[in-house]
């Protein structure tokens, strides 16, 4: 199993970021680790101000093992941390039914250290243990979608949004699903000294984007599950490939051989969604994608979607966005 050393903390560090993860056994590594890094390459990309130092954190010092079997190496016991923090990040971790993992002793550290932190940061699952510890009463937070429901019906008290990739409710950040932990810490990092840096470090990363806290967490394709029909399966790969083909109702029944109305009750059963409502959110990721990377005109765009007009284009996007393409262009574009 690899190993991941201990460095010593320098005492006469300035404090303003000084970053302390928080693990424990089985803590999702990549938890860890892509925030780490994120931070390394901004002291590497930066030139001048406050650089940022971070800490391992543990329950009894020495290392830890993560769920992937590597191995930790930790920097402070959680009882060393004391009230010299500025960012405090807290991953997450799953049992083997894949439920967030919450020990009560950890959650005690968590309530007790974030009071003295400037802001309190989770990853993943992590926002369960923020939960349990009260930080999240009365705000608004994010997860990973496969527990975001959990999180909602354990803590009525969190409004708890699946979709974004992070949220910020004052001083408490909370991110989603795993790879997004990297999206976070950009995030932060822009928070701190500009968008500059955080875009610096993106490319050193080779980050297709540097997405921003409201873009969804997951497309189309990836949110929906396998159907337990192979053909359903098919035909929805064979819909996001042709979008600018004739997708009505009606259409796709027929490539299926099965009447209209057997047709959308099929669909709907396997799908949750109806052939319509399907379709449009297959178009609309499409126009996303394009919007973030092109500076294709609005109604290029709509047909290439197979949208067809702008004014389509527009309908759709207030529908499934509540913003306009433009707004949504504005915020998320990404190529030169």
């Amino acid at each position: 199993m690899a190993a991941i050393g201990r460095h010593d903390d320098n005492r006469d560090m300035p404090a303003s970021h000084r970053v302390v993860i928080a693990v424990f056994p089985d803590v999702d590594l990549l938890d860890v680790t892509g925030p780490a890094e994120v931070f390394a390459l901004a002291n590497r990309e930066m030139s001048g101000g406050t650089p940022y130092r971070v800490l391992l954190a543990g329950p009894d010092g020495g290392q830890v093992r993560t769920s992937a079997g590597v191995r930790l190496g930790t920097d402070l016991t959680f009882g060393e941390v004391g009230d010299r923090v500025d960012t405090l990040m807290v991953p997450g971790a799953v049992d083997a039914a894949g439920a967030p993992v919450i020990d009560p002793a950890l959650v005690g550290w968590i309530a007790g250290t974030a009071p003295h932190a400037r802001r309190v940061a989770s990853v993943c699952v992590g926002a369960h243990l923020l939960a349990a510890a009260g930080l999240l009463s009365g705000r608004t937070a994010t997860t990973h979608w496969a527990t975001a429901g959990r999180l909602a019906a354990d803590h009525p008290d969190v409004t708890v949004d699946p979709d974004p990739i992070y949220v910020r409710s004052g001083k408490v950040w909370t991110g989603a699903g795993i790879s997004a932990c990297m999206d976070l810490a950009l995030a932060l990092v822009a928070e701190d000294h500009g968008e500059r840096l955080a875009l610096a470090v993106a490319r050193q990363l080779v980050m297709y984007l540097k997405r921003q806290g409201g873009q969804s967490q997951f497309s189309v394709p990836l949110w929906q599950a396998p159907a337990e029909r192979r053909d359903i399966d098919e035909l929805r790969a064979w819909i996001t490939a042709n979008l600018t083909a004739d997708l009505s109702a009606a259409a796709l029944a027929a490539r299926m051989c099965l009447s209209e109305r057997h047709f959308s009750r099929v669909f709907r059963q396997e799908t949750g969604a109806t052939p319509a409502a399907y379709v449009e959110a297959a178009r609309v990721e499409a126009a996303r994608r394009l919007l973030e990377g092109t500076d294709d005109p609005l109604d290029q765009v709509a047909d290439a979607c197979g949208l067809g007009s702008v004014e389509t284009l527009h309908r759709a996007f207030r529908r499934r966005l509540s913003t306009t393409p433009a707004a949504y262009r504005r915020r998320f574009r990404t190529a030169a």
